[in-house]
């Protein structure tokens, strides 16, 4: 846990600054958490999780490319596989509260800056680690 806690800390920071979560923690941190799956005897639910979740986020991605970008996806087979290392209602969980946290921030930057409010876009990546860290808690 506390291995996933840094590597979403780090995409979170980076996305936040950037607004792009780069290959080289993407990639590595999903290898790693499918690699762990394996340890534990898991592997197809980690790679099932990891799919289905990275499939959902590329199909939101092709039909509306500004919504979030190919580095949301990525991360989607790190992080799917992570929430269903904790079984099926973590992995929905999970799921569900990223986008939640994304638009919930989007709210709270609408009101705080006005117009200016709705040109600025806001990071997926951070929703998508906490919802993920935060269903693992409740559920892992």
């Amino acid at each position: 846990m506390l291995a996933l806690t840094i590597w979403c800390l780090s995409l979170s920071i980076v996305d936040i600054a950037e607004r792009r979560l780069p290959n080289v923690l993407t990639v590595p941190g999903a290898l790693a958490v499918v690699g762990y799956g394996s340890a534990l005897g898991q592997v197809r639910a980690a790679v099932v999780g990891g799919s289905i979740l990275a499939v959902a986020y590329l199909l939101l991605h092709v039909m509306a490319p500004h919504s979030l970008g190919a580095g949301d996806v990525k991360l989607a087979v790190g992080l799917g596989a992570a929430a269903a290392l904790g079984g099926p209602d973590c992995w929905v969980l999970a799921a569900l509260l990223a986008p939640i946290g994304t638009a919930a921030a989007g709210v709270i930057v609408l009101i705080r800056r006005g117009d200016e409010g709705r040109r600025a876009g806001i990071a997926h990546g951070p929703s998508m680690c906490a919802a993920t860290l935060v269903a693992l808690c409740s559920y892992g």
